[in-house]
């Protein structure tokens, strides 16, 4: 089976590629938590970051925005001694910040969701590239969502953060075409 050129054969890799990566996801919870993990994936692999993900649903209260706005400076120390997670103070700062603004997107725009894939008008970007080495790290759309999203005070949202988000979440298909993902992707929800 072909697969894109950056899925190793771990096994943990393997269901990511085939299972998530790319597949649309529209539920807000879910944004938020994707969105967050790309963040804590800066200046580190995404291997590092999935191999964490169990680890940080569970320090992150599942990341329900509703419950990482409450944490204080004890909430954080703990954060910080849990082995389980990229123990960076900037970063977790970083998902209560993005949980505070993800609320003022919400009252904005009524949905994490309608905020997000506006940028992308609603639907998946369908790319189709031949071989990785052809796969920006980073497009206009990305600089665009960056940028509004700092602005409306997000953290660890740079563009290529954003691209790697916008491919996770499937709001563009980065799939080369000879994968066996590249046609097909599902809705994802919760």
């Amino acid at each position: 089976m072909n697969r894109c050129g950056w899925v190793t054969q771990d096994p943990l890799y393997l269901e990511y590629h085939d299972k998530e990566w790319g597949v649309p996801v529209y539920d807000d919870r879910l944004l938020f938590e994707y969105l967050n993990l790309e963040g804590a994936q800066a200046g580190l692999s995404w291997y590092t970051i999935l191999k964490k993900r169990e680890n940080y649903r569970q320090a992150f209260d599942n990341f329900e925005p509703e419950k990482i706005i409450k944490y204080d400076e004890r909430k954080i120390d703990e954060l910080l001694q849990n082995e389980g997670i990229v123990r960076n103070k900037l970063k977790i700062n970083a998902v209560i910040a993005n949980a505070k603004a993800y609320f003022r997107v919400v009252e904005e725009f009524g949905s994490f969701s309608a905020y997000i894939w506006s940028f992308v008008d609603g639907k998946p970007v369908q790319n189709h590239f031949k071989e990785m080495s052809e796969v920006p790290a980073s497009t206009e759309v990305s600089d665009r969502l960056s940028k509004d999203l700092k602005r409306r005070g997000f953290k660890f949202v740079g563009t290529t953060i954003c691209y790697a988000f916008m491919q996770a979440v499937g709001m563009v298909n980065d799939h080369i075409v000879t994968c066996m993902c590249y046609q097909g992707k599902q809705k994802k929800e919760a």
